[in-house]
């Protein structure tokens, strides 16, 4: 089982299409989950490659959740319909933070509202002009997340992961706002995104293969990260044919955090090329697999996760009570939202030995 748990992500660098954004995250949005109002969420994929292909999930009550192609749209609202399209043809557009879409033109990463039912302007914040350290660049974004709902929040901190060594974060709502930079020195975290966590008040990002995770204080400044390894514990038994899947699948790792109860989970993809689509491959989801982490670095694999679901899309990973609209009332799963696939595994449900 080490095999598996040591072997690092297959990364596929594509040619970056008319915007600044990472070649995961390129031309237009790559997700964006929109709060509408108490009883309507949008989340939205578009294709990180570039064209009009995408998704858009709509969940109107509790009991009604669709998922649309693009081509679908005109069965939207009006407003929905409206703002989808709007979304998709701004340039640079990254990705989603908590309800406000950041892009990135001529050197400046500009915050922009995101309101369905917003009848007048929506509000546009434009961040201080990146800062690009020696030997990094700010021109391809891995993700940028965002501590707070609102960039106006006095206490708000907004973080920036470039592909490469380079980290930046900072504090919008304050006067004397700038650019805090950090130089990373570890190749393992170059093409990993980053996750703000609240519970530590740190930048977190799980190393590529996922056997370390680094810390960035945000309060204490500097390029060296708090490191940890991490110890996988109660791995699931595989039978020949289930360790030769994941053996020959590439994987990545998300970090995420829990908003109800602050657990950190790694969550573990294993993935194969479905089928190459105009020159471009396709991924599948073969396998997944959870562990809950505690502070002293053990990683616990897991099939409860409890009465919560796990979302995981091309630029962000969150945690939210099955409670919550995007759930539907069901926990203990995990979700992927993306151009190439929308399916959710059942961690309860899930047989290695066969």
């Amino acid at each position: 089982m080490s095999l598996l748990l040591n072997q690092h992500s297959k990364l596929c660098f594509r040619k970056p299409v008319l915007v600044r954004s990472s070649p995961h995250l390129s031309n237009g949005l790559s997700s964006l989950s929109l709060q509408t109002d108490s009883q309507t969420r949008v989340l939205l994929c578009a294709d990180p490659c570039g064209g009009n292909r995408g998704i858009a999930m709509t969940m109107r009550s509790s009991h009604f959740l669709r998922t649309l192609s693009f081509e679908g749209w005109e069965e939207m609202s009006e407003n929905e319909d409206k703002i989808c399209a709007e979304l998709l043809k701004e340039m640079g557009a990254i990705g989603s933070c908590g309800g406000w879409l950041p892009t990135l033109k001529d050197g400046v990463l500009r915050l922009r509202e995101v309101n369905l039912n917003h009848e007048t302007d929506r509000k546009r914040i434009s961040l201080p002009p990146l800062v690009t350290l020696p030997h990094c660049q700010t021109q391809y974004v891995t993700n940028v997340a965002m501590s707070t709902s609102s960039p106006e929040e006095e206490d708000c901190v907004v973080a920036v992961k470039f592909l490469g060594p380079q980290l930046s974060f900072c504090r919008p709502a304050q006067s004397n706002s700038e650019w805090i930079n950090i130089r990373m020195t570890d190749p393992c975290f170059f093409s990993s995104p980053v996750m703000l966590s609240k519970k530590n008040e740190m930048l977190r990002i799980a190393g590529s293969g996922g056997q370390l995770i680094g810390s960035w204080d945000l309060q204490n400044h500097s390029n060296n990260p708090k490191l940890q390894i991490l110890r996988f514990q109660n791995l699931p038994k595989l039978s020949e044919t289930k360790r030769e899947l994941l053996e020959s699948c590439y994987t990545s790792e998300h970090l995420v955090e829990s908003i109800t109860t602050s657990e950190t989970f790694i969550v573990k993809l294993y993935m194969k090329t479905a089928e190459i689509d105009k020159g471009i491959p396709r991924k599948k989801t073969e396998a997944i697999m959870v562990f809950r982490l505690d502070e002293e670095g053990n990683a616990v694999y897991t099939q409860d996760i409890g009465d919560q679901s796990i979302f995981l899309t091309n630029c962000e990973a969150f945690c939210v009570p099955s409670s919550s609209s995007l759930s539907l009332g069901r926990p203990n799963f995990v979700k992927i939202v993306d151009v190439n696939e929308d399916r959710y595994f059942k961690l309860a449900k899930q047989k290695w030995d066969c």
